[in-house]
């Protein structure tokens, strides 16, 4: 019977600590690292122009038809106010879903999976006011700091109908 309930015990306690992990995609903007949880991760794919949409801010890089829906690209590095991307073919696209739609954005490259605990993430320190407003904050992965991607936040405010 003690055997069995120490076998309970310890599923609980892997199951506790699947909960307590997160699994994200960490892409680079320069040197900075960024990550989404993969669950919102639909695809990841190579630049290759956007259609540009008129009155949009200059984050949005314009819209792409991926099989049928039209989706909205985000510039991360404009988004976070330090100028607009030159693309080029090794430039990537990661496909998100926000809510019930989807959007993509712009980034240098994407580098790993990585998996962290929810107990590992910390606050954004005050101080940029961009960094606060669009991460809901930062955990460190072996040598290196990974902001957090707030999406919600990242595409609010680009006059986008539909």
């Amino acid at each position: 019977m003690e055997a069995l309930g120490l076998r309970d015990d310890m599923g609980d306690k892997s199951a506790i600590a699947a909960q307590n992990s997160l699994q994200l995609i960490a892409f680079s903007i320069g040197e900075q690292t960024y990550g989404v949880e993969i669950t919102t991760v639909r695809e990841i794919r190579a630049w290759n122009g956007a259609t540009p949409l008129p009155n949009t801010r200059e984050f949005v890089r314009g819209v792409i038809n991926l099989r049928g829906t039209i989706v909205p690209i985000f510039d991360l590095r404009a988004r976070f106010g330090d100028g607009q991307t030159s693309p080029t073919k090794n430039h990537v696209v990661v496909v998100m879903s926000v809510g019930d739609k989807w959007v993509g954005i712009l980034v240098d490259a994407v580098s790993d999976i990585l998996t962290v605990s929810r107990d590992d993430i910390h606050n954004v320190p005050e101080g940029n006011s961009t960094d606060t407003e669009l991460l809901n904050g930062i955990v460190t992965h072996e040598t290196r700091m990974v902001g957090l991607i707030d999406l919600h936040a990242v595409v609010s405010g680009a006059k986008l109908d539909g």
